[in-house]
């Protein structure tokens, strides 16, 4: 950044508390918090406003909660019991070459930026965050396995399901604790590179073969690919972890029905590790508004 920037953080969870620290460790940049009153001003190292003191028009970044915003504009704030609205009014008083950031957007969202030409800039759509993002989530798993398992990973038989940027590390990861990995996707290139590592690969079409001795099934693909069929296969004590986001890619009815364990393990770098997950957030934050 070579020119003072003024930031609004509006709303955001424990992963914002590090980003805002961060970002105003730039000597370049004013970060304003608005959502954050349960939570010293020292701890998050942020000027703290209401969002009715801040002025649009002196703003270059406005970053808006990972969910982003409701249907009407409501804006998350987990340390606030202030309800706060991102209304149409107050965006007309943007500049135009305000950037807004979110985890993810909406209609509303879309709109509303769309119609005052406003870049928006979906941060979990990025493949940078979630190549990131994808290293706290694979520890995130980890956890997440020993916690409700009874036996160690190591020895264990893993499936894991898909081979894009959270699958491939999990993978990998599992694979370094002396797992017998087994890495399921549709893609050729996948199959090879999976093999190159090291790990067993298979097609998703055999899939209930796969799984028939299976400890942990571990699913990333964003649909529904653990049906019936598939859990029919699977042994009782065989623990499902479902890091697909919502509705998830796992017949959870089914699965319980069946009393197999099945976790949908949503938002774990928020979760396990937020501060590195703030950090991701804030590097790419400070790299997209260097180069605007």
């Amino acid at each position: 950044m070579t020119t003072e920037l003024t930031i609004a953080v509006l709303g955001g969870d424990a992963r914002y508390l590090e980003m805002i620290r961060s970002l105003q460790c730039s000597a370049n940049a004013s970060v304003f918090a608005v959502g954050f009153e349960q939570i010293s001003q020292s701890f998050t190292g942020g000027i703290q406003r209401e969002l009715e003191d801040l002025d649009p028009q002196s703003l270059n970044a406005v970053i808006l909660p990972i969910p982003g915003v409701g249907p009407d504009g409501q804006i998350e704030t987990v340390f606030s019991d202030k309800n706060i609205q991102l209304t149409e009014s107050w965006m007309d008083r943007l500049p135009r070459d305000c950037v807004i950031f979110t985890g993810i957007t909406n209609d509303y969202l879309t709109d509303l930026c769309k119609k005052r030409n406003l870049r928006l800039v979906s941060l979990f759509d990025r493949d940078d965050v979630a190549i990131y993002n994808s290293i706290p989530t694979a520890e995130g798993a980890i956890m997440t396995a020993i916690k409700h398992t009874d036996f160690t990973i190591h020895g264990s038989k893993v499936v894991v399901l898909g081979f894009g940027r959270v699958g491939m590390s999990v993978a990998s990861k599992f694979d370094a604790l002396g797992a017998d990995v087994h890495v399921g996707s549709i893609h050729d290139a996948d199959i090879a590179r999976i093999s190159e590592m090291g790990m067993h690969a298979f097609f998703l079409e055999i899939l209930p073969e796969v799984v028939k001795d299976s400890d942990i099934l571990i699913n990333t693909i964003p649909a529904l690919v653990v049906k019936k069929a598939i859990i029919e296969q699977l042994p009782t004590q065989t623990l499902i972890i479902d890091l697909a986001s919502k509705p998830g890619g796992v017949d959870f009815h089914y699965a319980k029905k069946r009393g197999i364990q099945a976790i949908h393990a949503l938002s774990l770098p928020g979760i396990v590790a937020p501060k590195t997950a703030g950090n991701i957030l804030s590097v790419v934050i400070k790299q997209i508004l260097t180069n605007s």
